[in-house]
């Protein structure tokens, strides 16, 4: 098969989906802005509250490393490639608008908040139950793209490989689906304090990040998965530097804070091989 004759099948990502996922990326760079700046100043410059500045950070950090994905994704050649992003903002919007419905108290919405935070708040809210029905409707639209998914070339990922991101996925979804369900019994887990507010928003990022590796698996083609070793590369940069900046509040002798540098090394081989990956023996 030729090139131009691959290029060809592969359906383009649609002129709505791109822009939807570009207003994204700014979105998120901003959230990702406040958290990772302002990380003391929650009360006047976030959506809630948050009493920890390392759990402030680790959000700050998890937005950024979402706006490589989504950036990722908008500059996808074919929708192939771009899908592992759509469907990973869409699942983690989703459960960031539960989590924020379910704590709709926390937030900052009352006269007694600062006009700074409220005006926050009120985007919070219009980006939360916004970006998953625009999501649904570019996905709508997509689906009418001329083409099929991926190239008709696959590259399959090595086998070890597939079994990292496999065991990746599973703990990182198993850990953000106990956060979510329950906040205050699986953040005794976790390495910091958390809120049951905050732990949902933690395991919202969790879940995230565990579908796009299992998501990973499923396309097993070493060109598609490349945002995903992007988004990973970046998330452990950033919380490197987030806990540079306050891993003080960690109990480093205990099990808690040796499991998340573990799950941290876990992702850095995993997206470290993604993006070293050159292709293997292409499977039509």
């Amino acid at each position: 098969m030729s090139r131009q004759h691959a290029a060809r099948r592969d359906a383009a990502v649609a002129r709505p989906m791109r822009v939807l996922l570009v207003v994204a990326a700014v979105l998120v760079f901003l959230a990702g802005f406040q958290l990772t700046v302002f990380p003391t100043r929650t009360d006047d410059w976030f959506s809630w509250t948050i009493d920890v500045p390392m759990t402030a950070v680790f959000l700050g950090a998890a937005y950024w490393s979402s706006a490589v994905l989504e950036l990722a994704g908008a500059r996808s050649t074919g929708w192939g490639r771009a899908r592992l992003t759509v469907w990973t903002v869409l699942v983690f919007t989703t459960l960031t608008f539960l989590v924020t419905v379910v704590h709709l108290d926390k937030f900052h919405l009352g006269t007694e908040h600062p006009t700074s935070a409220r005006l926050v708040t009120w985007g919070w809210l219009a980006i939360y139950a916004g970006v998953p029905v625009a999501m649904v409707l570019a996905l709508v639209l997509q689906s009418r793209a001329a083409g099929e998914v991926g190239d008709g070339v696959r590259r399959p990922l090595p086998v070890l490989l597939r079994a990292l991101l496999l065991g990746l996925g599973a703990v990182l979804l198993a850990a953000g689906l106990a956060l979510l369900v329950d906040p205050v019994w699986a953040s005794q887990a976790w390495s910091w304090p958390l809120t049951p507010l905050t732990g949902r928003a933690v395991g919202a990022w969790l879940v995230g990040l565990g579908w796009a590796a299992a998501h990973a698996v499923l396309v097993d083609d070493a060109g598609q998965v490349r945002p995903v070793g992007l988004t990973g590369a970046a998330f452990v940069v950033l919380e490197g530097i987030a806990l540079a900046r306050y891993g003080e509040v960690i109990e480093w002798s205990q099990w808690q804070a040796g499991a998340y540098v573990a799950g941290l090394a876990w992702i850095a081989v995993v997206s470290g091989w993604i993006l070293l990956l050159r292709g293997g023996r292409p499977v039509t």
